[in-house]
């Protein structure tokens, strides 16, 4: 099963978001839907989406301190979608942090150009454009980052969202130790606390990928300090 890229759409009016949402199923996004700003922080913390797109005008926070929030710990692509069209709100918007303002109403071509154009300028981004490698291979694992695909013994290998961005993590720092806090912060942010969550997202790539989970040959632990992903399978 393919690793579809997740957008999280905060927008309160439900037509829209039901046609933003549609537009992106229907080009092989998954969408997670939030009606308030409250509501949608929530969601970007447990979801860690690959792309925001965020409509300014909500009923409960204003769309703009939402971004300052983001801002202050995490780079994930934010595309503003708001009804507000002039210069100085887009302006602020930009400088706030947003990667892109788009303007109701908007064709669906223009969204999805600027959804893949953030997207690739992110720098979270995990795609080969940025790396400069197409296909990681150790074993009988492959990673085939342009297809966000994982085969083990040739068989894809069905990964969460979250457990796909570790994987990558992890082999595009192939040999080198990763610590706890280092892939905290490059998964779920700079000022959170996800060490929990990450030992249980490692425990089920290791059962999915691993021939023994209680002896990892691909992903090793290294007591106290975090993850390494193996560049080559150590004998033994």
């Amino acid at each position: 099963m393919d690793i579809k890229p997740v957008v999280l759409i905060i927008e309160d009016e439900e037509a829209i978001c039901n046609f933003i949402s549609a537009i992106l199923i229907s080009n092989d996004y998954q969408v997670i839907k939030a009606k308030t700003g409250k509501e949608g922080l929530s969601l970007f913390t447990s979801h860690v989406p690959d792309i925001i797109l965020l409509d300014l005008g909500l009923p409960d926070i204003d769309g703009v301190e939402i971004l300052k929030n983001i801002r202050q710990w995490s780079k994930t692509p934010v595309i503003v979608v708001s009804a507000r069209g002039h210069e100085r709100e887009k302006v602020a918007a930009l400088d706030f942090g947003a990667d892109d303002y788009i303007v109701k109403p908007f064709g669906t071509s223009e969204l999805l150009a600027r959804i893949r154009t953030a997207m690739r300028h992110s720098p979270q981004s995990a795609t080969a454009e940025a790396l400069g490698d197409e296909v990681f291979i150790v074993g009988k694992l492959e990673i085939d980052y342009n297809k966000r695909v994982v085969y083990k013994d040739g068989e894809k290998i069905h990964l969460t969202p979250i457990e796909y961005k570790l994987l990558v993590l992890l082999s595009k720092n192939a040999g080198k130790v990763l610590t706890h806090d280092f892939i905290i912060r490059e998964i779920w942010g700079v000022y959170t606390d996800e060490s929990h969550t990450l030992r249980v997202n490692m425990a089920n790539i290791r059962r999915k990928i691993e021939e023994n989970p209680g002896a990892p040959q691909y992903i090793l632990t290294e007591m106290g300090v975090g993850y390494r992903m193996v560049e080559e399978l150590e004998e033994g």
